[in-house]
C-alpha cells in the first residue's frame, strides 16, 4: 500500500500528517493543504501571537464586541458546550491562574482579568462575534490542538483522501474504514496495550501539576496521572482528557459525548473507566 508521511513543527509540537492509498503527488498537495490549515489555526488560537484572535479579546475593553475567526468561534462555542456539560470542570477562563502560577506567559492586555471570571462569561453572537462579559485572558490550549487536527483532516478529504492520519503530539485522528491499533504510552513510559481505532480519534493528557488545572476550582489536578480518551472528534478527545484528569468518574460526560477513558497511575496501571449505564 502507498503511503505518503510528511512531519511538521506546529501547535507546540509535532505534526505528523500520513495519506494512504493515493497518488502521490496528490497526496502530496492534500497534506500541503492540511498543514496550512493547520497553521491557521494555530496562528488565530495561540495564546503566545500578538495578533491572535485571542489576543484581540485581551486588548477589547469587556462589553464591546469583536469580530473573529468563524474558527475561532466554532472553538468557543464546543468550550463553552464541553464547559456547561462538565460543570465548569473543563473552563478555557484558567489563563489567569496559569499566568500567575508561571505556565502562560504575561500578555500584553489593556486591562486586568477578573479572578472571578468564568465560561460563562464568554459571550457568543452572530456574525462571528464575542462579547466578554467580565475581564478574562481566554486560552485554548486545552481543544485547539485537538480541533486542528479534526480540521486537518477535514482538508484531506476535501483533496480525496479516503485514508489518513493527523497525529499531533499524541491527539489523533484516522480517516478511513478500516482499523488501526494505536499505541499510548504515560509521561514514566509505560505502554498502554494498543487501541483499536475506526475513523476516530484519541487524545492522550499527562498531569503535570499546575499545568493543569481544574476549570471548577482553579486547583492544580496531582501530578503523575495519563489519560486517554477516544471520540469521534479529536477536539472533544483533548477536552476530555482535561476533565478527566480532574474528575476520575466522570461517567456520565464520556456517555454524553459517546466518548471512552483511560487512566493510568502509579497506584493501578492501567485502567478503563466505565460508562454510565
Amino acid at each position: 500500500m502507498n503511503s505518503v508521511r510528511r512531519a511538521r513543527p506546529w501547535l507546540g509540537t509535532l505534526v505528523d500528517i500520513r495519506v494512504d492509498a493515493m497518488d502521490e503527488a496528490c497526496a502530496v498537495r492534500a497534506i500541503d493543504a492540511a498543514f496550512a490549515e493547520v497553521a491557521t489555526v494555530h496562528r488565530l488560537m495561540s495564546f503566545h501571537e500578538a495578533s491572535s484572535d485571542l489576543a484581540r479579546l485581551r486588548r477589547a475593553p469587556a462589553g464591546s464586541c469583536v469580530r473573529v475567526n468563524a474558527r475561532t468561534h466554532e472553538v468557543l462555542d464546543w468550550s463553552r458546550r464541553i464547559a456547561q456539560a462538565s460543570d465548569g470542570a473543563f473552563d478555557p477562563c484558567v489563563a489567569t491562574m496559569q499566568v500567575a502560577l508561571g505556565v502562560l506567559p504575561v500578555p500584553e492586555s489593556n486591562f486586568v482579568p477578573d479572578a472571578r471570571a468564568h465560561w460563562r462569561d464568554i459571550e457568543l453572537l452572530d456574525g462571528e462575534r464575542v462579547r466578554l462579559r467580565r475581564p478574562l485572558w481566554i486560552d485554548l490550549g486545552g481543544i485547539a490542538k485537538g480541533y486542528a487536527v479534526d480540521r486537518a483532516i477535514e482538508v484531506l478529504r476535501a483533496h480525496g483522501a479516503t485514508r489518513a492520519c493527523v497525529n499531533a503530539g499524541g491527539d489523533l485522528r484516522l480517516c478511513g474504514p478500516n482499523p488501526e491499533r494505536v499505541d499510548v504510552c504515560t509521561a514514566g513510559g509505560v505502554l498502554f496495550p494498543a487501541i483499536e481505532l475506526v475513523d476516530g480519534a484519541l487524545a492522550t493528557s499527562a498531569s503535570s501539576g499546575a499545568q493543569h488545572l481544574y476549570g471548577r476550582t482553579r486547583e492544580a489536578v496531582a501530578a503523575g496521572v495519563t489519560v486517554s480518551v477516544a471520540a469521534e472528534r479529536c477536539l472533544v478527545a483533548d477536552a476530555l482528557t482535561k476533565v478527566v484528569l480532574a474528575d476520575p468518574a466522570p461517567s456520565r460526560l464520556l456517555a454524553a459525548f459517546a466518548a471512552q477513558a483511560w487512566m493510568h497511575d502509579a497506584r493501578c496501571g492501567w485502567k478503563p473507566l466505565v460508562l454510565a449505564a
